[in-house]
């Protein structure tokens, strides 16, 4: 198998159990609160993932985070005011809704992704 069949597949392995874990945090009921738990984590680590990642403007959350995972295709748009994100045909959400599950959508991508943003917008704010 070469390379990039490697990693589409480790991809979708990955997304599967995302989503898998997503289905048994809404069975048992705690999907909301775990979600919540994980947001301030999040955020609270943004800088540091960032740092880790390359990430040297917000806007290239969209690209990187895409590059690795492979879950939505994200495009962007400068403007005026800083940039507009739009994601479509995400593999994560796919398998979710074919699971019957809740939202896998904050607790394992958007979430991560505002503190992506937000560990790097306070780079900004203190120069």
């Amino acid at each position: 198998m070469d390379h990039e069949k490697k990693i589409k597949m480790l991809q979708m392995i990955y997304a599967g159990a995302l989503a898998d874990s997503v289905l048994r945090l809404d069975r048992e009921g705690i999907l909301s609160k775990v979600t919540a738990d994980k947001k301030q984590e999040q955020l609270a680590g943004g800088k540091l993932r960032a740092d880790q990642l390359g990430i040297q403007r917000p806007i290239q959350v969209f690209s990187i985070l895409p590059e690795i995972f492979g879950c939505a295709n994200w495009s962007t748009e400068e403007n005026n005011e800083g940039f507009v994100a739009t994601a479509t045909n995400c593999m994560l959400c796919g398998l979710s809704k074919k699971l019957g599950t809740g939202s896998p959508c904050n607790i394992h991508c958007l979430d991560a992704m505002e503190g992506l943003i937000r560990g790097w917008m306070k780079v900004l704010n203190t120069m």
